[in-house]
């Protein structure tokens, strides 16, 4: 029962929560934003913005693995990162994106399993720091907001969350902690032991190898603006009144850490949530309080647009795909 019953809730979960947002919409609203003229140049430059944003990341794994000496093809890394990024969306049994690729590079290198699976934690690690190190920089540069309380607490809640994360960094880099017996405290812990388990492996094989992480991270910074840049788009595309580029650069990064909690297929619903509460934060339009759900939701459209590449890649390799999910459905 349990079998389907997750898979079935994080289906259920994000539409229930996309209907509720909708259903806080006034009809007059609504009609507002038909009403209102759409500049459709810009929404393509957004869709080719989000493109190229998900293409460096496939790029960002790909340098990660070849760091490594592994054989590991630019072509490979797009087409398995389209199929992950598409599975995302999806539910396939207990299959997400990152695992996906995990299964299929560690069956295509038998001899070094484990650093081939170490690439795809490290990339998503490197991922997520520099999505918390941007904000910051982005804080620090022009200043925590005063004229908003909630915006600031925001603020400064992700500075802490960023200083504790560095601070963690700099910790691990200290020679003999992966083998220490701090690492052996946190990998001795229930049930969160086996990821620190995963995550200080993963220190051991980039080590020596921290200037190729170092290119990864400034990939992340400039996938993380991409993505920004999109939505930006797509809400002066919407809207005549909109939150500044800079305000974009705090919003934006604060709502693709709520959509990455493992709640829903790609964050999807929490993601929508947050830029929905955030833009209420700094208003977009003052006459159209919904202005962050709706750009929420268009930026969702362009995102399943791209992961519509993977459908292509899937069939045209689909027994190849299914052998790799099959496996990756396993317990172990």
């Amino acid at each position: 029962m349990k079998r389907y019953l997750v898979p079935a809730l994080k289906f259920v979960l994000p539409v229930a929560i996309i209907l509720w947002l909708l259903a806080r919409v006034p009809p007059e609203q609504y009609r507002q934003c038909l009403e209102l003229p759409k500049n459709w140049l810009l929404l393509v430059a957004a869709l080719g913005v989000v493109l190229a944003a998900v293409v460096l990341t496939f790029v960002r794994w790909y340098l990660l693995v070849r760091t490594l000496g592994l054989r590991f093809r630019l072509a490979d890394a797009f087409r398995l990162g389209f199929l992950g990024y598409l599975l995302n969306f999806v539910v396939v049994g207990s299959v997400g994106g990152d695992l996906f690729k995990a299964v299929f590079i560690a069956r295509e290198q038998p001899g070094r399993r484990a650093e081939a699976v170490a690439t795809v934690v490290v990339d998503r690690l490197v991922g997520f720091y520099a999505l918390l190190l941007l904000t910051s920089l982005v804080i620090l540069w022009g200043g925590i907001p005063r004229t908003v309380a909630e915006v600031a607490m925001i603020c400064r809640l992700t500075l802490i969350v960023t200083a504790v994360a560095t601070a963690s960094l700099l910790l691990m880099l200290l020679p003999g902690f992966a083998s220490g017996p701090l690492a052996e405290l946190l990998t001795g812990l229930p049930r969160i032991g086996p990821v620190f388990g995963q995550l200080i492996a993963s220190l051991r094989v980039y080590r020596a190898r921290w200037g190729m992480v170092a290119v990864a991270l400034v990939m992340s910074l400039g996938s993380h603006m991409l993505f920004t840049l999109s939505l930006y788009l797509i809400a002066h595309a919407l809207f005549v009144h909109v939150p500044t580029f800079v305000e974009h650069m705090i919003l934006v990064p604060l709502g693709m850490v709520a959509g990455g909690l493992p709640l829903a297929p790609a964050g999807f619903g929490a993601f929508e949530f947050a830029i929905g509460e955030l833009y209420r934060i700094i208003p977009a339009d003052p006459d159209l309080d919904v202005a962050g759900v709706l750009v929420a939701l268009v930026y969702r459209l362009l995102t399943i647009a791209v992961a519509m590449i993977g459908v292509i890649v899937y069939w045209t390799s689909r027994r190849e795909m299914q052998a790799v999910m099959a496996d990756a459905e396993q317990p172990a």
